[in-house]
């Protein structure tokens, strides 16, 4: 299923409908895992749904709290579940820098992100990043080197943190 949406946008930081990016989200995340017979269970479908209430990273156990605060019990293995899932379906990324998750919001497309982390307010805006993954897989060529997987990974102000500053 391709994203409608040019890979360039970054929603976090652009005003926008967030109810109807969301439901376009849930709506993709369904046919990508219905396509793959991949099961969407509803602690999977609700740990999306966390993800996508904000352009922001959660860690597994702000997640887990939203979950056990909801009935879906109260154990790490249930977050971590649901997260690993969703990272290897392609519905949501793992921030390294802030140990924590963020919805995809480009999901059933090939894309190469960056992620533009806000220092301030933690906003996480996923932009497209491929002329420099293109860039660094040619320095890795270079010197025999094959990358097999990278993460791109900005620290900054967003334009709201930006003009309050």
């Amino acid at each position: 299923m391709a994203d409608p949406r040019p890979e360039t946008e970054t929603p976090a930081f652009a005003a926008h409908d967030h109810a109807q990016c969301a439901s376009d989200a849930l709506v993709r995340a369904e046919a990508i895992c219905a396509e793959a017979g991949a099961r969407l269970t509803p602690v999977r479908l609700r740990v999306l749904e966390i993800l996508l209430e904000a352009h922001a990273a959660l860690g597994a156990y702000d997640v887990l709290n939203r979950l056990a605060a909801e009935g879906f019990g109260n154990q790490p293995p249930v977050a971590y579940r649901a997260l690993d899932f969703l990272v290897e379906q392609g519905l949501a990324h793992r921030i390294q820098r802030l140990n924590a998750f963020t919805a995809c919001m480009h999901p059933g497309t090939r894309h190469a992100p960056a992620f533009l982390i806000c220092g301030k307010c933690s906003t996480v805006a996923e932009t497209a990043a491929l002329a420099a993954r293109e860039a660094l897989e040619r320095s890795a060529a270079e010197v025999g080197f094959v990358i097999e997987r990278s993460t791109i990974e900005a620290l900054g102000l967003c334009p709201a943190c930006r003009e309050a500053a």
